[in-house]
């Protein structure tokens, strides 16, 4: 069952649209305690970079910020949909960078605005100078457990993951491997922000 949600997760986690009827109830809880709502976003990284990062807590209107970091990382619980719940932690170069765009999405939800009247904007965005895309490579951890997709009009959990930056690629940049866990494969395929998936094994230790 694992291995089958977590294919499903790669082809399907970049959605450019979905359906407006019957569909489920958000993964992400807005009424949950405030502190709740942050443990979860920090659930993304090691405590080791999350206990250091700057945190944005997200509210219907957008996100606000919590915290201040150190290390340069940001963590947020991003959504590709308004029904997904994605712990996120991005490094320096991705809050230098995508952060942005998924910090205007939120706020343009807030207003009320259409999915396909935000992605236009943002596609505008990138296009003026607006937002740009990640300059040199980085690392996003996805690593929660509480982390949940929106596919074929159901609430998917998906592993914990990371991800790394790889603007405008195609599966033709990794070779077009075939589907499988252990393969990377991509999200967000020619877009600014497309990135590389890669699941870690699961570490096994003998007399433990």
């Amino acid at each position: 069952m694992r291995k089958t949600l977590s294919l499903g997760f790669l082809f399907v986690a970049n959605l450019a649209g979905f359906a407006q009827t019957d569909m489920p109830k958000p993964a992400y809880d807005f009424s949950l305690p405030r502190e709740d709502r942050i443990k979860l976003a920090e659930s993304a990284a090691p405590p080791e970079v999350s206990g250091k990062a700057t945190v944005y807590l997200l509210d219907p209107k957008g996100y606000v910020k919590v915290r201040d970091g150190s290390n340069g990382f940001s963590c947020f619980v991003d959504r590709q949909t308004p029904w997904n719940s994605e712990p996120t932690c991005f490094d320096a170069e991705g809050t230098a960078t995508t952060l942005p765009t998924r910090l205007f999405v939120e706020e343009e939800r807030g207003k009320g605005k259409t999915e396909s009247e935000i992605q236009a904007e943002v596609s505008v965005g990138y296009k003026s100078g607006k937002f740009k895309a990640p300059g040199k490579p980085g690392i996003v951890y996805m690593m929660s457990d509480g982390a949940s997709l929106l596919i074929e009009n159901k609430i998917v959990h998906i592993p914990p993951h990371l991800m790394f930056y790889a603007p405008y690629a195609t599966d033709k940049d990794l070779g077009s491997p075939p589907p499988a866990l252990n393969m990377p494969r991509l999200i967000r395929s020619g877009q600014p922000d497309a990135y590389y998936i890669v699941i870690p094994a699961k570490v096994e230790h003998e007399g433990h």
